[in-house]
């Protein structure tokens, strides 16, 4: 393996703790006040709705950049550690509001509380779903970095996706 294909690796892995921090905490606390709380619930639903709109009107708008930004190396100079590598990639995982949005108002509704060990079904549940996700993103990148139109493509539906998932994340819901 190339060491440009080990340090995306090494992202990659880092991205993944730290996307599996938020699950931790979401597992732990976090997902069951934003189930218990309407108030708070309604904050992360809007603010997160808010966020996947934004983020699709800029993938819209930034389509046709996608193939100069997969294309994008690090700048010349010191190569990174590899531990430095998974952790900034850990860091980007941790901070990243997406997941935020996604794991604190989905995974509790997925959880079977009368089998008990919420925490841990919600860990598991996480893990399992990051995981494929992480996996089946990077099969995609690889698949359409090999096209500009394709990218292009990519950009506009996933902006105009994002756009409706906004959307209907603040129009559906829990009616408390």
């Amino acid at each position: 393996m190339s060491r440009e294909g080990w340090c995306r690796r090494c992202t990659w892995i880092g991205n993944r703790f730290g996307s599996y921090l938020l699950v931790v905490a979401v597992a732990v606390g976090i997902g069951s006040l934003v189930e218990r709380s309407v108030p708070v619930y309604l904050t992360v639903k809007l603010l997160g709705a808010a966020y996947l709109v934004y983020l699709g009107v800029q993938a819209v708008r930034h389509r046709k950049e996608l193939a100069a930004a997969v294309d994008r190396r690090a700048p010349a100079g010191e190569p990174r550690s590899d531990l430095r590598t998974v952790l900034d990639g850990a860091l980007v995982g941790a901070t990243n509001p997406k997941g935020v949005v996604f794991f604190a108002p989905v995974l509790p509704q997925f959880v079977d509380h009368s089998a008990g060990r919420v925490p841990l079904q919600m860990l598991l549940l996480g893990l399992v779903t990051d995981t494929l996700w992480g996996l089946t993103a990077s099969a995609a990148r690889t698949w359409f970095a090999r096209s500009d139109r394709r990218l292009s493509l990519i950009g506009g539906a996933g902006g105009m996706t994002m756009i409706g998932l906004g959307v209907t994340v603040a129009v559906t819901g829990r009616a408390d």
